[in-house]
């Protein structure tokens, strides 16, 4: 019989089975251990059963919720309620007693772990906060988290004042205790929003950016209130003057951090990366960072999770931080921090008290609550914002979800002894419905919202940029001289740079053009270029796109000699991509010279050569409305890197992209066939939707029956101002790129763009590229 995969629904029955198995197995393993070995004392035994079994049973219970479309993060939830005494304590009380003790000693090892959690959790969340895009959908997420966050506060504060005294962990803090309810039950998840809504293929609509929008305001007002209240519960009582100095104090905490505070987190991040050899080392320092600032908050009087909170945002923003940085932390706190906090969180909470019929209905009348002011919140802020009814539906389905939020708020409540533990319960559960509840909802309420034909053409550009060059480089490296062909290539640099913010780096040899040095007018003359182009470019994007960029972070060098040694050592810092531009590179033969072999074997990513072609006049060409760039593509991907770069390159200036699509079949001779004809369309079609991402239209030409370098220079002898040509190095010691290159950086009357893949480390298979 042959072997089958299995099926969803049977990986799901054997998880299910294996969770209770493997908790109740571990347990007894684990148990029997820590008396064997005598460590009920010391407590070590149980800190460890303690986090094997919230992972074991957190990632386990996880992992099936989510293949049934809820968050993971609720099966982790669920998975400390099992194991506290809701479950595991009514089966087994003596060894989950063993296990999970109350003896404050023992139990502060496996706490401390949880608090961190919190942090390292709030960092995650600034994070993946997007102030960008807030900016960009505009007044709509505004309005709808103003009343999304006030109707549902009203009612929680409300609540809070007609619960009996026996909920209320101190009745003298009423107020207080209101307060908390009231943020718990206005505050949406952002991460389990934002799951959904990118699961539903909704995150570059309209609909779906407005969504995270306001989850991401939402979030961030909750945790301003969080400090307040934080600061009101540490003095007791509402007083005016502490309430007024915890205010300021925390609006001067917002107003440094994101001012001096910024630049100090970017400044920090990129010179830990550039000067720290040993592994991990931004890491490190992000952890450093959202330290520091959690201690700040601490000291003004709020709780530390606004510190951490802040400090993912800002590290978030950073240039310098690169996605495989960023996943690296990621893994760390979802593997570990996560489960142990949201575990023991669920342990914290006992529902067998709901078993009590007046806590039940309490309960359930808190879900109502919390799901109509929630819900109605953010359905009357969507159609003040003028959205449609099905729209405000979504926005208000979208909205209820609490989950990882509320369990952190509450928690905070319980360790300030604001909250009681049936009160905490209570809210936990709350938490666990509506987050359950919310995916089917917004499933439901996103899949009768239909797509206009404007919001589906820009869904699809943006969708181009997952698999772009330009849009995915993160760092430019920049190795110029005094030259002309220096200057043109550092404005150029500005230009594919300029769109983003790229963080980039100037290098100049201290020999400037080999025959006069560089000296402080030359750099001053190269960075004025730099910036020159960066600026068009970012007023490029401003203009398509109606998003601002922040301005090129650059560092200049010139104590360096350009060598391979010295281009290795600056690329170990992270660069998608070299771009030189230096004089004299070519030999009489059309060779390249040894010292170019040498600069482009220190690099091992992308290089991009800007040369004067052999017939070009020694002026450089200026990049205005009107000029044409010269691309020759073939199907390859390296064609289309080329392409993505020439419209880099064409848009600021608003420049002519001509696309010229090379057929090497042809020019042996053999007859087009209705394949390679419909081939062609596809290669100009995907380049055509690519420029219209850039908000450019491309002109097309088709050669055939001429060798690929003659069709290039004939097209270029048109009147192209620049050529830019995709090209894969070719194995061995000195840099070639085939004949095609060098045919027509021979004979081309223009600067030609050569941009390479990354050196091979085996041989290259496949035919040469002209393109």
């Amino acid at each position: 019989m042959a072997w089958q995969a299995p099926t969803r629904s049977s990986l799901t029955l054997l998880v299910c089975a294996f969770v209770p198995a493997g908790a109740a197995w571990a347990a007894e393993t684990l148990v029997v251990g820590t008396r064997a070995s005598g460590m009920g004392g010391s407590g070590e035994g149980a800190f460890v059963a303690e986090i094997v079994l919230l992972l074991l049973v957190g990632r386990g219970l996880g992992e099936v919720l989510q293949r049934y479309g809820q968050p993971a993060i609720m099966g982790q939830l669920i998975g400390g309620i099992l194991l506290g005494p809701s479950l595991f304590g009514w089966l087994w009380p003596s060894a989950q007693h063993l296990i999970f003790p109350s003896d404050p000693a023992r139990k502060g090892m496996i706490d401390a772990v949880s608090q961190l959690g919190i942090l390292m959790l709030l960092l995650l969340t600034g994070m993946e906060t997007d102030l960008r895009l807030v900016r960009r959908v505009g007044a709509a997420c505004f309005s709808i988290s103003a009343t999304g966050v006030v109707v549902p506060f009203i009612c929680g504060f409300a609540l809070a004042q007609f619960l009996p005294d026996a909920l209320l962990a101190d009745p003298t803090q009423r107020t207080v205790a209101g307060l908390f309810l009231g943020t718990a039950l206005s505050i949406s998840s952002v991460k389990i929003v934002a799951m959904v809504v990118r699961e539903m293929n909704f995150m570059r609509r309209n609909l779906g950016q407005v969504i995270i929008s306001s989850a991401i305001i939402e979030d961030t007002i909750g945790w301003l209130v969080i400090a307040v209240t934080f600061g009101i519960a540490t003095n007791g009582r509402l007083q005016l003057v502490p309430l007024v100095t915890t205010i300021a104090a925390v609006a001067l905490f917002m107003v440094f951090s994101f001012t001096i505070g910024r630049r100090l987190v970017f400044t920090l991040i990129r010179w830990t990366n550039d000067q720290f050899r040993s592994e991990f080392a931004v890491i490190t320092m992000i952890l450093i960072i959202m330290g520091v600032m959690a201690l700040i908050t601490n000291m003004i009087g709020v709780h530390t999770v606004l510190g951490a909170f802040v400090a993912g945002i800002l590290v978030g923003e950073s240039p310098i931080l690169s996605s495989h940085i960023e996943g690296q932390l990621r893994g760390v706190i979802t593997a570990l921090f996560m489960p142990i906090f949201f575990g023991m969180a669920g342990l914290s909470a006992d529902l067998t008290v709901l078993a009590d019929p007046t806590l039940a209905m309490l309960t359930g009348a808190l879900v109502v609550i919390a799901s109509i002011g929630k819900f109605g919140g953010a359905f009357i802020g969507a159609k003040l914002a003028g959205m449609s009814f099905k729209e405000a539906i979504a926005v208000g389905s979208a909205m209820n979800a609490r989950g990882s939020t509320e369990v952190i708020v509450a928690s905070i409540g319980l360790s300030m002894n604001i909250l009681s533990h049936n009160l905490f319960t209570m809210i936990v559960t709350m938490a666990v419905i509506t987050t359950l509840a919310m995916p089917p909802m917004l499933r439901w309420a996103l899949g009768r919202l239909p797509v206009g034909h404007d919001e589906q053409q820009r869904v699809e550009r943006e969708a181009l940029d997952e698999y772009g060059f330009i849009s995915r480089l993160e760092r430019l490296l920049v190795l110029v001289d005094d030259s002309r062909i220096g200057k043109f290539t550092a404005y150029l640099a500005g230009l594919v740079g300029g769109g983003s913010g790229m963080p980039t780096t100037l290098l100049q040899p201290k020999d400037g053009r080999m025959d006069r040095p560089t000296d402080s007018k030359g750099q001053e003359r190269t960075l004025k270029e730099i910036k020159k182009g960066a600026k068009k470019s970012a007023r490029a994007v401003k203009r398509i796109e109606d998003t601002l960029v922040g301005k090129v972070h650059l560092t200049a060098r010139t104590e360096l000699e350009a060598t391979g040694e010295t281009i290795a050592e600056e690329a170990r810092k992270g660069y998608g991509l070299l771009l030189v531009g230096l004089d004299n590179v070519l030999t009489a033969d059309g060779a390249f010279a040894p010292a170019l072999n040498d600069i482009a074997g220190g690099f091992d990513g992308p290089l991009c050569l800007v040369l004067n072609g052999g017939n070009a006049a020694e002026k450089m060409p200026t990049l205005k409305a009107g000029t044409s760039i010269l691309v020759p593509v073939n199907g390859t991907q390296v064609a289309r890197r080329a392409a993505d770069l020439a419209l880099a390159l064409a848009r600021p200036n608003r420049a002519r992209v001509k696309i010229l699509y090379v057929s090497q079949t042809a020019a042996k001779g053999r007859r087009l066939t209705s394949v390679s004809h419909s081939r062609e369309e596809a290669v100009l079609k995907d380049i055509a939707d690519l420029a219209g991402r850039y908000g450019l239209h491309i002109d097309t030409a088709f050669h055939t029956r001429v060798t690929p370098d003659k069709a290039i220079t004939r097209e270029a002898a048109k009147g192209a101002a620049i050529v830019v040509m995709g090209v894969t190095q070719r194995p061995g010691e000195d840099l070639f790129f085939g004949e095609t290159a060098g045919a027509v950086l021979a004979a081309c009357n223009c600067p030609v763009v050569l941009l390479a893949s990354a050196r091979p480390k085996h041989d290259a298979a496949g035919a040469e590229l002209a393109a």
